[in-house]
């Protein structure tokens, strides 16, 4: 990338900014430098060989030597890791430090997509918790539920929302974090449309809306809740100028990190600032702050009644999944599984929210058979006496181009395929075929 292809109003606007060093920042951007990292999934563990060293804010997160092909990875595939910039990992440390995350938890992704942030948010709280992943785009909220199923979440509710669609939940989340839509200028390093994209005129847009994301939901968040704010702008107008607008607007409280002087993260006094000068990362502001109006406790009374599966489904589902407290719902002829713990709450959710997935969809049972779905094989609620398949590489990457597959097995039926024991999804195996079942719309479309 050429340093002239860097918006000269941009530099002008930082000039004056904690921890900007025009030389060096025009330098990073210059050099063409790639940095990949990716964050592991604790509930999908493997030897991850080819990582270098930790991102230092992030428990999960490892930098890579260089960046592979994650398309022909089926351990990518398989969910047990997430490709993720590292500085956006720093989201942890916002968690850890400001919550007791070993108690339930009601937490709001509300700018959720692909998934990155909430898959992050999923590693760290308890299984009693609650997370509600939100994108107001339709087809991106597909993308988003996709890989909340690859992550093999089970307390998870992917919706699809406008913002203000989460003030009628007064007082209901202990943690909302808004990852607002912003001007992208700490994408610059990596993609080359933002900057073309890129305008004052933009930025004073993007100002604006995320003024109106963070009033729509404030009432969504109870007394003594937890806000976090991130863009992925360099921008004062979309980062420093918003933390003081909201100190003023509503009855909040600045809540500071603690942050080692090696990582080299900025503090400006109302926010951290990620210069990719100072560190391995890309731009990236993050702010914290704590409710102080509203109410502790919210009232989800009054929900209506969703079908429940029958004592003979109940039946044929129990062979499938590990017996736990979970209840098992219907949506026409599809059973999805619950957290028993949780059930209330995603009853009452599902009256007031456009709800696309929530729990780990099972199936359907027909004459006394269930017929799994893709979600089933990539959760940890699956029972590990369901038939398993063993792949090859080889082998892996044709069940996942979705081609015919040639596998030898005594076994029938429904099979689990895995690769390096992780699951990838099912083949059902018949006396002189075996179809394959991996999902259509995740089938690599490219040959090697």
């Amino acid at each position: 990338m050429l340093i002239s292809l860097l918006p000269q109003k941009l530099t002008e606007t930082l000039l004056n900014i904690n921890g900007f060093d025009k030389e060096a920042f025009e330098k990073v951007h210059a050099s063409g430098e790639q940095i990949t990292s990716i964050r592991l999934n604790p509930s999908k563990p493997f030897n991850a060989q080819d990582t270098t060293y930790n991102v230092p804010w992030s428990q999960y997160g490892f930098y890579l030597n260089e960046r592979p092909s994650f398309t022909f990875d089926p351990l990518f595939h398989a969910g047990c890791y997430y490709v993720q910039e590292a500085s956006s990992m720093f989201l942890e440390q916002a968690l850890k430090q400001t919550l007791d995350l070993s108690k339930p938890l009601k937490v709001l992704d509300l700018c959720a997509a692909p998934g990155g942030k909430s898959t992050h948010i999923h590693s760290l709280i308890s299984d009693d918790s609650l997370l509600v992943s939100n994108e107001v785009i339709r087809s991106r909220a597909n993308i988003l539920k996709d890989n909340i199923i690859k992550w093999g979440c089970e307390n998870v509710v992917v919706t699809n929302n406008d913002p203000k669609g989460f003030s009628k939940l007064e007082n209901y989340f202990d943690l909302i974090v808004v990852d607002a839509p912003c001007s992208g200028s700490g994408l610059f390093r990596r993609d080359n449309e933002a900057i073309t994209e890129w305008s004052e005129e933009n930025v004073e847009l993007c100002s604006q809306r995320q003024q109106r994301i963070l009033a729509d939901v404030w009432p969504a968040l109870k007394k003594n809740g937890i806000l976090i704010y991130s863009t992925c702008s360099y921008s004062k107008e979309e980062d420093e100028d918003i933390v003081n607008w909201m100190m003023k607007e509503f009855a909040i409280d600045y809540s500071p990190l603690t942050i080692h002087p090696e990582w080299g993260i900025v503090d400006t006094g109302g926010g951290y600032r990620f210069w990719p000068h100072k560190l391995n990362g890309e731009g990236l502001f993050l702010s914290v702050f704590q409710k102080k109006d509203g109410e502790e406790e919210t009232d989800i009374r009054g929900k209506n009644k969703i079908e429940r599966v029958n004592k003979k489904e109940i039946e044929v589902i129990n062979k499938w999944i590990k017996k736990d407290n979970r209840v098992f719902v219907k949506n026409g002829e599809t059973i999805y599984c619950w957290p028993g713990k949780l059930a209330n709450d995603l009853e009452f959710l599902l009256q007031q929210l456009h709800v696309i997935y929530s729990g780990v969809l099972l199936g359907e049972v027909v004459r006394e058979k269930l017929i799994p779905e893709h979600s089933l094989a990539m959760s940890t609620i699956l029972n590990d006496p369901v038939g398993r398949v063993e792949l090859n590489y080889e082998q892996a990457i044709i069940y996942l181009q979705r081609k015919d597959l040639q596998i030898e097995t005594g076994s029938k039926g429904w099979q689990l395929v895995t690769y390096k024991d992780q699951p990838l999804g099912w083949v059902n195996i018949l006396l002189n075929r075996v179809n394959n079942y991996y999902p259509k719309s995740l089938r690599i479309l490219k040959d090697r």
